[in-house]
């Protein structure tokens, strides 16, 4: 979904690619102690199995698969082939495989989701503030850094999305498609996708207040 938001504020595509893999990186290590120290907190039991298997079809084999793919076509056509012509072939798989995505859970949740209007709401709302407050925190700081706009705005918006495909998958897989636990993830994918448009839209509609050379 980080690219598709960058995609869309024009956002500069080797920061990109390097700020999501970093991100991966991160996740490969911390995800799997994060999630079981804190549902340690209340006492449920997770298999380390379920949630390192997660990890490597969610993030792994993603991971490797772009990573590949980008050394056997530079190797094969050199970066200018893979930057400027290879990579907008997918523009629309994208855009198409973001919405193939939301239909599938929404499918899954939406007995869930119509009964228990109440909880969406309150789920939601915390979700809603954490995400503007962190994009303003990172677009902010870029501005008084002297970034560009094409770094500033995916900083804010990687900053500001969230591995909800994981933690659906996660809850899923530990607790069934009707539990808590997976309507909390998928209300966090539904919450999220209309806040970044937004966010996409200010960030586009402000780009004037960017310099467009860093210092």
């Amino acid at each position: 979904m980080v690219f598709v938001w960058s995609t869309l504020t024009h956002g500069n595509p080797a920061y990109t690619v390097v700020q999501v893999t970093t991100n991966d990186l991160i996740i490969l290590v911390a995800f799997v102690p994060i999630v079981k120290i804190l549902l340690g907190v209340s006492d449920v039991s997770v298999p380390f199995d379920t949630l390192v298997l997660s990890v490597v079809l969610f993030v792994v084999v993603p991971l490797a698969g772009g990573i590949l793919t980008r050394i056997l076509v530079t190797k094969s056509k050199g970066r200018e082939y893979f930057e400027n012509v290879f990579i907008h072939k997918f523009d629309s798989v994208t855009t198409i495989g973001l919405l193939l995505t939301l239909v599938l859970i929404f499918m899954g949740q939406s007995e869930v989701i119509l009964d228990n209007p109440l909880h969406i709401v309150l789920i939601a709302i915390p979700m809603v503030l954490q995400t503007l407050l962190i994009f303003s925190i990172a677009y902010i700081a870029c501005k008084l850094l002297g970034l560009p706009h094409d770094i500033a705005a995916p900083a804010g918006m990687i900053g500001a999305s969230n591995f909800f495909e994981l933690a659906v998958a996660v809850a899923v897989a530990l607790f069934g498609t009707t539990s808590p636990a997976a309507l909390a993830t998928t209300v966090g994918v539904l919450t999220e996708v209309p806040v970044m448009l937004t966010l996409v839209k200010i960030a586009n509609k402000t780009a004037g207040w960017f310099s467009t050379n860093p210092r």
